[in-house]
């Protein structure tokens, strides 16, 4: 193969199926997303521990290519799931891989976190996986405004690397009042912190 076909090769897309806990998913991405050719170890283990009712309404924060939030949409037929990335890439292919898989109640948005989510929007399930590299500055922002926009009694999960687990750990109980490990991997762990009632 000569360079010029090897550079027509890696401008195609890249197709793969996965089941995510239970969910058969097909996808298309391309080199510069997250995770590229298959689902990352952290997002399989999240899907697993995920509890959605079927009415909930879901945002997958930081959706790269839209595995999450495509398998919240599944998970919650009669809800609403919409999906957000700051990268125009993901948000493009998320969409993409919501038409794919003929999702018709959830969408992709660009917003760098909930910045251009509509005021009122509110929610049942809240889903990140947050990035190793994520800012202090960044991730109060995102549990701030999460706590805000969660409906009472709503939950909101995260899965981070192992390395950053007493961070979350100490975050969501400052500004939930609560927090519980779902489980710890080799390399990642799932929490939630659920929004109280009064």
């Amino acid at each position: 193969m000569d360079t010029a076909e090897y550079l027509a090769s890696l401008r195609k897309d890249i197709e793969f199926d996965a089941v995510l806990a239970g969910e058969p998913l097909g996808f298309r991405t391309t080199w510069g997303l997250f995770s590229p050719r298959e689902i990352d170890e952290g997002t399989r283990l999240l899907a697993d521990y995920i509890d959605v009712a079927t009415d909930d309404d879901c945002l997958d924060l930081g959706c790269g290519y839209g595995p999450i939030g495509m398998f919240l949409a599944r998970k919650a037929p009669q809800g609403q799931t919409l999906l957000v990335d700051k990268d125009f890439v993901a948000v493009d292919y998320a969409n993409r891989n919501i038409a794919l898989n003929k999702i018709d109640n959830a969408r992709a948005i660009l917003s760098n976190g909930f910045d251009q989510l509509p005021e009122d929007a509110r929610f049942d399930v809240i889903v990140s996986n947050i990035p190793a590299k994520v800012g202090k500055e960044l991730l109060t922002l995102w549990l701030h405004e999460g706590l805000r926009r969660l409906h009472p009694g709503g939950r909101f999960y995260v899965v981070t690397i192992n390395g950053l687990r007493q961070f979350m750990k100490r975050n969501l109980t400052e500004v939930f009042g609560d927090y519980k490990k779902l489980k710890q991997g080799k390399t990642y762990t799932v929490a939630v912190a659920i929004k109280g009632v009064d």
